[in-house]
């Protein structure tokens, strides 16, 4: 509560303060553009919008042990998201800024970075921000999501997907797009800005970078902030896209947290795995049809010398490290069409194998997800009713029977 507070004291401090201005000065409000300010004649411009999610969740799992079998039933209403952006750029001096909170979380605090404009096609921001080198659905917003959550792949390979650092976007061409992206972070994940804040660095640093190539030229304008068709493009488009990853000392199963787990070198100290992810994907829209193939991989490298232990009598066995590491690979096809009148109808299947078979302890687990998914998209696609179903089958290596979790959800997305 106390943030909110704060957050409209400020908001209104803002009206406050643009009533005095001249009439140099100019500002509107649009559903899902949001509140823009224009000030000393678009010199400067500062907006605010965001988008909240609330949500009906069921859930069903089935679980098997040795003694028998047990289920659980789950029910709830929850707000998935209450996302609220300030944005704003200083048009002569090439600088940007944004700031992004979602208040349905205990730790609101997202995206947090300025950025320096060298030119129309290359930025370098410095922050904390949402990183490319995930897999494709893990780039794209919560608001903009195909079906009510997150793909398998995305549940899998990564926690949050922002990450602090310094970050380079650039692209090339205009009938043959080719977007190139760099970064190094702290490789700690959200919210750990070093010794002096509460969550202290783990590790080393990250790299990371994506290269997207569009063969038949971009996407009409609108239609890059989802994997859905949402603007029946005339002509096919594609985009092809590769990332990777190297987490150099990962205390999270995922290389973008901090702090999961703590391993040894011989002499007590704390010494880390590296961590590599490396993703391939290939989005495809044309007349309301789209698809979307991806694929993960992930392993570890750099496991000499490393203890489960601080006085250095256990050392780890190299597949022991898929117990603290998610290591495998995984694929992913979605594909769905948009009607004209604003319905779009969605599948989703998704298969993972994790890179040691044999350790029944390993985190991630032989395992396959199918997924269907129902939306309504009103109002130039500002609010958008949902409804998915998903039910996926997890190896259990104990007994003959997989385990069985069952999602129904359904979700009203509101962008103003």
């Amino acid at each position: 509560m106390k943030k909110l507070i704060v957050t409209t004291i400020f908001l209104l401090s803002i009206s406050y303060a643009f009533t005095q201005q001249s009439e140099k000065n100019s500002a509107s409000f649009n559903l899902g553009e949001g509140i823009s300010f224009s000030f000393n004649e678009g010199k400067y411009e500062f907006d605010i919008f965001g988008f909240i999610r609330p949500s009906y969740i069921y859930s069903d799992e089935k679980i098997y042990t040795s003694e028998g079998s047990y289920s659980n039933v789950y029910r709830q209403f929850k707000s998935q998201n209450s996302n609220l952006y300030f944005t704003g750029a200083a048009i002569d001096e090439k600088l940007s800024f944004t700031i992004q909170m979602d208040y349905s979380s205990s730790d609101p605090l997202v995206e947090a970075f300025i950025g320096y404009h060298i030119n129309e096609k290359t930025t370098l921001y410095f922050g904390q921000m949402q990183v490319s080198h995930n897999n494709l659905e893990m780039v794209h917003n919560e608001n903009d999501l195909r079906f009510t959550s997150r793909g398998l792949i995305s549940q899998t390979y990564t926690e949050s997907g922002e990450e602090f650092g310094l970050f380079l976007e650039t692209s090339f061409g205009n009938s043959f797009l080719v977007e190139p992206t760099l970064a190094i972070t702290s490789g700690d994940g959200k919210n750990s800005f070093g010794e002096d804040s509460r969550d202290s660095d783990k590790g080393g640093v990250k790299f990371g970078s994506r290269i997207n190539i569009l063969p038949f030229g971009d996407f009409s304008e609108g239609n890059r902030v989802s994997t859905v068709d949402l603007i029946h493009e005339e002509k096919p488009k594609a985009q092809i896209g590769v990332a990777y990853s190297k987490n150099i000392g990962a205390s999270n199963l995922v290389g973008d947290g901090h702090g999961d787990f703590v391993l040894y070198d011989s002499s007590g100290e704390e010494n880390y795995p590296d961590y590599s992810q490396l993703f391939f994907d290939l989005n495809l829209k044309y007349k309301g049809f789209s698809l979307l193939f991806e694929y993960a991989d992930s392993y570890a490298s750099g496991l000499d010398d490393i203890y489960t232990d601080p006085n250095g009598f256990n050392i780890l066995v190299p597949k022991q490290i898929s117990e603290y590491l998610v290591l495998g690979d995984s694929q992913g096809i979605h594909f769905g069409y948009f009607t004209k009148s604003g319905y779009s109808i969605d599948f989703i299947y998704e298969q993972s194998n994790p890179e040691f078979n044999s350790n029944i302890d390993s985190i991630l687990r032989e395992s396959n997800n199918v997924g269907f998914g129902l939306s309504k998209y009103l109002s130039d696609n500002n609010i958008k009713l949902q409804a998915s179903v998903f039910k996926t089958k997890l190896k259990n290596s104990f007994v003959m029977q997989d385990d069985e979790f069952m999602n129904a959800s359904f979700v009203v997305t509101l962008v103003f």
